[in-house]
Order: structure tokens, then sequence, then C-alpha cells
């Protein structure tokens, strides 16, 4: 029985499983998102998340531990440099997974796992986040110009006294 067992074995060998995730890691942080089912993303996220956050420690031991991982020089090259540098500050969760339906052959759920600060699509549409507002304040926001224009009126005549007290 498999009580408390939640890795996901993804129906392969170890040394199948961890060669399929190392260079599924690999094409990740080179292309900044790829296409895959959704238990391959799910596993890859707990796969990649942490060698991401060991980036952002750029030494030779940190570089090593991620060399283990990955095996290969390029994927580390982009990783310790534009990856870490836009990630620096973010406090984790560095991918997402954007579900895309399912795959014609096997009715597999296939998705898009991708580096969170490397798409501008998403960066623009959380950028126009707006309150939601009840129905109460719309007629405060109307009575709101009316009070400015009451104000814009006064304006003009306090001018001609202000500059005649400027001279």
């Amino acid at each position: 029985m498999r009580h408390s067992k939640k890795f996901n074995h993804l129906g392969r060998t170890a040394s199948h499983r961890s060669a399929m995730l190392a260079n599924m890691a690999i094409s990740l942080i080179m292309h900044k998102r790829i296409t895959t089912t959704v238990a391959k993303a799910k596993a890859l996220k707990k796969y990649v998340e942490p060698l991401i956050t060991k980036s952002k420690e750029d030494s030779t031991n940190s570089r090593r531990v991620v060399f283990s991982y990955l095996q290969n020089k390029e994927a580390i090259k982009v990783l310790f440099g534009e990856v870490a540098q836009k990630v620096g500050d973010r406090p984790g969760g560095y991918t997402r997974i954007i579900k895309l339906g399912t795959r014609q052959g096997d009715a597999a759920q296939v998705c898009f796992i991708e580096l969170v600060d490397f798409d501008e699509a998403m960066a623009k549409d959380t950028k126009k986040k707006s309150t939601r507002r009840s129905r109460k304040s719309a007629p405060k926001a109307e009575a709101a110009p009316a009070a400015e224009e009451v104000k814009a009126e006064e304006t003009p005549a306090e001018a001609p006294a202000e500059e005649a007290k400027a001279e």
C-alpha cells in the first residue's frame, strides 16, 4: 500500500524519471516555457524551483550543486545569469502552470509550464487589476464632479487677487 507516499513516479524507473526531469528542467530554463502533461509539469515544478532558489546565490558550491542535477553548462549559465537576476527579489513561486485541455491522441491533460517573470503578456495583465465597487459608491462618484465644478468657478476670481499680493 502507498500510505503517505506522495511522490509521483510517472510510470518510470528512477533513472529514467531523473533523466526526464533534468531534460525538462534544461528546456524550461533555456526556452522559458514548455508544453507538457499536467502530471509531468507538477513533478517538474517540484524539481526546478529549488534549483532556481539555489541560483540566487552565485557561488561555486551552488553552481556545482545545480550542475549535479542538470549536467548542462549552457543551462547553468542562463540560470545563474538572466533567470537569477529576474527572480532575485521573488520569495518563491518561480513557475506557472496553465492548463490547455486534453491531447487528441490519448486524452491526457496538457499544459504550459513557464517561468513567471519572463511572460510579458501575463505581466501586463496583472497591472490592469482594478478594485471592485458596489452600486452604493456610484452616486457619490457623480456628486464629486459637481463639487469640483464649483471650486473651478471660484478659482479664477481668486487668482487675480493672489497675483496682486505677489507683486
